[in-house]
């Protein structure tokens, strides 16, 4: 487990270089998406790499970043950064998470046990996605005793039972926040999945859908319709257990009393893009949000998500946790995130990269890469620490 500041990575790689041993991976956090298509086949590399229409959602993301620039102080003296950050109660080492993504087996035969592993050795939340390739249970285990929260594909109301049973499994097994994705009750109109003819949850394997292949509640119901266990049908089960997750329309906001009456924690609504439904979210009574657009994956033309971060937290800020998620690339892109006032930044497509690059060290390098970029960026611009007291927005200017 890494017990070094973060800025200490490049110190290992340098002296390695005095032995003529370069790394591995590139640090060039561009260049993982290249090494990852590289490795991948073209239906895996499709499906994480892809986004809705255009491209523009996503287009827009990163276009965002570009509009702030940090501004750094001088003659600050300092010790190195302090990036711990609380939510909820807890505190954290770094204020970024694994975002959730699903069907992991498709990047790498590790799958959601290498990321997690490699989250829980960089002191990181880790978030598991409802379409898991690996149980609830296992990636607990694999997550040992670090932070996990579970993210849901909330089921329809006439799947109550499922829900409840999701939600039990997760409780049990140390997740302690609840992500409810609102975004996402049907897969987006993504060209680079459709071009080449790729749902990986319509197939007869458990990619994407061990959640529910492992679930007693989904397993009995199955039973009882077809006399036969899931294993014995696989097919028929993944179609079934997506329509589950996916039911093709979405929730209301009433809805929401459903999952307080059954979780035990904070709840998280990721999804979030207005002020209008950011201030739902606080009259809903709900823990915290994740101001996203699913890194442009699910509806095309949309706004950059830290667009409208600044004019959600002035909305919101101060009566719930806002996190964000889509388009973080950088330890940069992590400092100005949190200077509009996020209180942790999901990183999602980058360690995915990782995963498909090196597994589990994969991971661990993309991650620890980002937390010494966050670091030394901070350090270098003369902020003494990730909160809101010295990361803010006097540290940035809009660019015209």
């Amino acid at each position: 487990m890494s017990t070094s500041k973060p800025h200490t990575y490049e110190n290992e790689v340098y002296a390695n270089g005095l032995q003529n041993i370069k790394p591995p991976i590139s640090f060039y956090p561009l260049d993982w998406e290249a090494a990852a298509k590289e490795v991948l086949p073209a239906e895996s590399f499709g499906y994480v790499w892809g986004s809705a229409g255009i491209r523009e959602t996503d287009d827009n993301n990163r276009a965002a970043f570009r509009k702030w620039s940090i501004v750094p102080s001088r003659l600050v003296k300092a010790d190195f950064p302090n990036l711990k950050t609380s939510l909820f109660g807890q505190e954290y080492e770094y204020p970024i998470a694994v975002a959730p993504v699903g069907v992991q087996h498709i990047f790498h035969r590790d799958a959601e046990i290498a990321a997690a592993t490699a989250a829980f050795k960089e002191k990181i939340p880790y978030i598991l996605s409802s379409a898991s390739s690996t149980s609830i249970e296992d990636v607990a285990t694999a997550n040992s005793t670090g932070a996990r929260w579970f993210q849901l594909y909330w089921p329809s109301n006439e799947n109550n039972d499922i829900t409840i049973s999701l939600l039990k499994r997760a409780k049990e097994t140390g997740y302690s926040v609840l992500v409810v994705t609102l975004d996402t009750y049907i897969l987006g109109w993504r060209p680079s999945d459709l071009t080449n003819a790729f749902n990986p949850f319509l197939r007869p394997d458990n990619i994407g859908v061990e959640l529910g292949f492992s679930d007693p509640v989904f397993r009995r119901q199955f039973r009882e319709r077809h006399g036969k266990d899931v294993e014995d049908d696989r097919g028929t089960a993944a179609a079934e257990w997506a329509h589950i997750i996916f039911p093709g329309t979405s929730h209301s906001w009433e809805d929401l009393k459903f999952l307080q009456d059954h979780w035990d924690g904070p709840i998280v609504l990721k999804g979030i893009q207005s002020v209008r439904d950011a201030e739902q979210a606080v009259e809903a009574g709900v823990q915290g949000i994740v101001v996203s657009n699913h890194g442009g994956r699910q509806q095309d033309g949309g706004v950059g998500s830290l667009d409208v971060l600044p004019e959600i937290v002035d909305a919101v800020g101060d009566r719930l946790e806002v996190i964000f998620d889509s388009g973080v690339r950088t330890g940069a892109d992590i400092a100005r995130a949190l200077a509009l006032g996020a209180k942790m930044v999901l990183i999602g497509r980058p360690y995915v990269y990782g995963l498909a690059i090196a597994g589990e060290a994969g991971v661990s390098h993309v991650l620890r890469s980002l937390c010494g970029d966050l670091e030394l960026t901070l350090h270098l611009s003369g902020i003494p620490s990730s909160s809101s007291k010295h990361l803010n927005r006097s540290v940035l200017r809009r660019n015209v």
